[in-house]
């Protein structure tokens, strides 16, 4: 059986359903048909066929227990209806109370949910900046070594560059000093020779006055 919860205040439910007793009957005596459910034990039915006809749909509602139905044309006792009335107003507060309570839940694991979220989120933002924070140091180091190590070979090439140049200065001061030396064995040599030639025309003219003197 198809249902549908009453969404409407006791008082004019009953006025409705008083009221519409006899204009039921007068439009629709067949059989009715469900047409809504909501899964409550109290049902609401609009008589098939008559709906869309109806100027005032609530007119042709009626209020039916779960085991038991009645006709359209059927008249209830007032107490009876106050009683159904009493009911469907317990129970839709009891609906009312536990989606209130289901909703309380909700918002309180959304609440909880957003708490836990929002400290993941601080949790990796705080990683993320000790990250950066790392890089930002390593950075700073391979600048500082680079640094050093474009100081250590500059100072290498200074002193390659000043050994190098102390060499080729050497090497310089020796060729000049042994040019020296060559130029003083050069004078010498010649001074040596003309000492010998001397000495050869000396030794040549005393051969000759010892020779034509034993003559």
């Amino acid at each position: 059986i198809g249902t549908r919860r009453c969404m409407m205040d006791p008082v004019p439910l009953l006025l409705i359903i008083l009221t519409s007793l006899p204009l039921c009957s007068a439009v629709y005596t067949g059989p009715l048909q469900p047409e809504i459910t909501n899964g409550t034990f109290h049902h609401f039915f609009v008589p098939d066929g008559d709906y869309e006809e109806t100027e005032d749909p609530e007119k042709c509602q009626m209020l039916f227990k779960f085991s038991d139905v009645y006709p359209c044309g059927a008249t209830e006792d007032e107490d009876s209806v106050v009683r159904e009335d009493f009911v469907i107003t317990k129970l839709q507060a009891e609906d009312t109370a536990r989606l209130l309570e289901s909703i309380g839940r909700t918002v309180a694991h959304d609440l909880d949910g957003e708490d836990s979220y929002g400290k993941f989120l601080q949790r990796e933002i705080s990683q993320i900046s000790e990250a950066f924070s790392s890089v930002d140091k390593s950075l700073l180091e391979l600048e500082v070594k680079f640094k050093q190590s474009q100081e250590t070979e500059l100072r290498e090439e200074q002193q390659l560059n000043g050994y190098v140049v102390k060499q080729v200065s050497d090497i310089r001061d020796t060729l000049r000093e042994t040019t020296d030396i060559s130029v003083g064995l050069k004078d010498k040599h010649e001074l040596l020779s003309l000492i010998i030639r001397s000495h050869g025309t000396r030794l040549s003219r005393l051969k000759t006055e010892y020779l034509n003197v034993g003559s």
